[in-house]
C-alpha cells in the first residue's frame, strides 16, 4: 500500500518534534478550531471529541493523506485543566499540583482520506508532581513555559524538574503517544517504518 502524506492538524512544536524523532516528517496544518464550542465534562470524551474536530477541520484540504488531530488535558481532583489563561492561573494551578498527582489525557485521531476511515483513541498517563516552594512556582511560571501547555507544565522542558514520576506512556505527556500512534497506523493497514523512507 502506498504511504500517504502525514498531516499534523496541530501547531504544537512538541508534537511535531515527537513525530520527527521517530522518522515521520509531518506537514503541519493547524486547525484553528474553536475549542470553546465543545462543552464535555468527561476527560476522555472531551479530548477525543476535540482531537476529532481538529482533524476533521483540516482533512478536506488533502485528498490522499493521514490527518492526525490531538488534544491534551490534565484532570485532577475531578477538575479538567487545559492551558492556563494567564500567569496567575498557572501559579494557582501549581499550588494545587505540587506534591500531588494528575491524569494527563490525550485524544488521538487519525483520518485516512485514501480509505475514508477514522480511528479515535485516548491515552492516559498519571503524573506525580514534586513539592515546590512558592519561589520555585513563580520562577517556573515566569519562564512562560506553563502558559503554552495543557496542565501548565512541559515534560520536555523546565517542567521536568518538578515531575517526580509518571505511570504510563512518557510521550503521551509531551503531546502524543508514540506507541498508540504505531498501533493506529497498523490498524489502518500501514507499517510505521515505511514512513522512514
Amino acid at each position: 500500500m502506498k504511504i500517504p502524506q502525514f498531516i499534523l492538524a496541530s501547531a504544537s512544536p512538541a508534537r511535531r518534534r515527537l513525530l520527527q524523532t521517530v522518522g515521520i516528517e509531518p506537514i503541519v496544518c493547524p486547525s484553528d478550531f474553536d475549542e470553546s464550542q465543545i462543552q464535555i465534562s468527561e476527560p476522555a470524551q472531551l479530548v477525543q471529541t476535540l482531537a476529532q474536530c481538529k482533524a476533521e477541520t483540516v482533512a478536506p484540504q488533502f485528498s490522499s493523506a493521514l490527518v492526525m488531530g490531538c488534544d491534551s488535558i490534565l484532570a485532577m481532583n475531578g477538575e479538567i485543566h487545559g492551558k492556563p489563561a494567564d500567569a496567575q492561573e498557572a501559579i494557582t494551578r501549581w499550588q494545587l499540583m505540587q506534591g500531588n498527582f494528575g491524569d494527563l489525557y490525550t485524544g488521538h485521531v487519525l483520518i485516512d482520506n485514501t480509505q475514508n476511515r477514522t480511528i479515535v483513541k485516548c491515552q492516559v498517563t498519571r503524573v506525580y508532581f514534586g513539592q515546590m516552594s512558592d519561589r520555585a512556582i513563580q520562577a517556573y511560571v515566569a519562564t512562560g513555559e506553563p502558559l503554552k501547555c495543557a496542565g501548565a507544565f512541559a515534560l520536555e522542558g523546565f517542567g521536568s524538574l518538578f515531575v517526580e514520576k509518571i505511570e504510563g506512556c512518557h510521550s503521551n505527556v509531551i503531546g502524543l503517544s508514540l506507541p498508540l500512534l504505531r498501533q493506529m497506523i497498523a490498524e489502518l493497514g500501514y507499517d510505521v517504518v515505511d514512513f522512514w523512507e
